[in-house]
């Protein structure tokens, strides 16, 4: 395996990483949101890159989710409302229960029989 030749200063180490320092990073900004955007980059707030929407966000899905259940709990609504407005058919045999020829008997057979 190789090994160092001797010991590496602090100057000399400190010569060798002079060259890479921090970059000055240009920041663009969003043109539909306004917001602070890398370079090239879809915009983490909205989805959109260059105008077009391009991937869904977290407040994207939230809105489906409310919009699916404000749905679901009108539909629930309406049939709530159209069951209290139909009248509602009692027939006699439903008050009354079952009549005997729905219900079939059983035979319990005895020791006796076989």
């Amino acid at each position: 395996m190789p090994v160092p030749k001797g010991k590496v200063s602090k100057r000399r180490k400190s010569k060798k990483n002079a060259n890479k320092g921090i970059k000055v990073v240009s920041i663009a900004v969003c043109q539909t949101c306004g917001a602070p955007v890398l370079p090239h980059q879809v915009c983490s707030q909205c989805g959109h890159y260059k105008g077009v929407k391009i991937i869904r966000t977290k407040m994207d899905r939230m809105q489906e989710r409310h919009q699916e259940k404000q749905a679901e709990k009108s539909k629930i609504e309406a049939t709530k409302s159209a069951a209290a407005q139909a009248p509602v058919d009692v027939k006699a045999e439903d008050v009354s229960g079952p009549s005997k020829k729905e219900a079939p008997s059983v035979k319990k057979s005895s020791k006796k029989d076989v």
